[in-house]
């Protein structure tokens, strides 16, 4: 039983972490000579990097940019795609075509070399990182409203609601968007673990989060170079990654079975 909650526990970590590392994190960035490539021991939980800055103290600062950039990315991405696959969907003609285009011609690139491309345009830091990665993620959440909508627009209950002269806001809002929500909200689990790895990813190229800053991804580039010597500066940060995304992997397949009528349906019967 316990095993179940692991997931929900380590995100409750990480967002702790990501709210209050502003007052655990103070010494982040402070350089410490006597330290440097310190492992793991009572001067130092997580040990030190390469400037005698602590591991442990870094690890929340990075939390806090991946938590920004993860829900930030996953939100913006999440109403915008939803906004224009609904009015596709329901206005259908010219504009679904065009939207639909538009969506098959971003699909054509690989999301992450595309924006890898765009935050080297537009230079590093924490909000070009952002407008890079919604730029490529709005598709998903788009394409995935569309075929819901599509799917539900000849319903009984949306005829019926078109037949009384109800508006095409009301319907889309009231009738629609309720049912296109569930697997939304699961897409949206997957983005925010896709997106703390594309920040790290970003980062560890040197287009995301720059130094003094910390990042899970940066702190995995810079301690490549000691891993020999000093293997703690980047097994810390990425198991640290690898546990947020692992949870929020299974939090989505909870979601998933549990939002899933038919599956349920079928799990009570058996």
């Amino acid at each position: 039983m316990i095993w179940r909650w692991l997931p929900v526990c380590v995100l409750l970590l990480w967002a702790m972490a990501a709210f209050f590392g502003d007052v655990l994190s103070t010494g982040a960035n402070r350089i410490d000579l006597e330290h440097i490539l310190t492992g793991p021991g009572q001067a130092g939980l997580l040990g030190f990097d390469d400037l005698g800055r602590p591991v442990m103290q870094r690890l929340l600062a990075g939390a806090q940019t991946s938590f920004a950039v993860a829900f930030g990315v996953v939100s913006i991405s999440l109403v915008l795609g939803t906004a224009i696959g609904l009015l596709a969907a329901y206005q259908g003609g010219w504009l679904d075509l065009f939207i639909v285009r538009l969506i098959d011609i971003f699909l054509a690139f690989p999301g992450i070399l595309l924006a890898i491309a765009l935050a080297g345009v537009m230079g590093p830091g924490l909000d070009n990182l952002i407008i890079a990665l919604t730029v490529v993620g709005w598709v998903g959440y788009a394409r995935l409203a569309r075929g819901q909508v599509l799917s539900l627009r000849e319903r009984d209950h949306v005829t019926a609601a078109i037949a009384l002269g109800s508006s095409r806001w009301f319907i889309i809002t009231r009738h629609m968007l309720p049912l296109v929500a569930a697997p939304l909200i699961v897409e949206a689990t997957f983005g925010i673990a896709g997106m703390v790895i594309a920040e790290a990813g970003l980062s560890f190229l040197g287009l995301g989060i720059q130094p003094p800053d910390a990042s899970w991804g940066s702190m995995i580039r810079d301690g490549t170079t000691y891993m020999l010597v000093a293997p703690h500066l980047v097994l810390a940060p990425g198991l640290v990654m690898m546990l947020v995304v692992l949870s929020l992997n299974l939090l989505g397949d909870r979601l998933r079975d549990r939002l899933d009528i038919r599956l349920a349906t079928e799990q009570r019967k058996s």
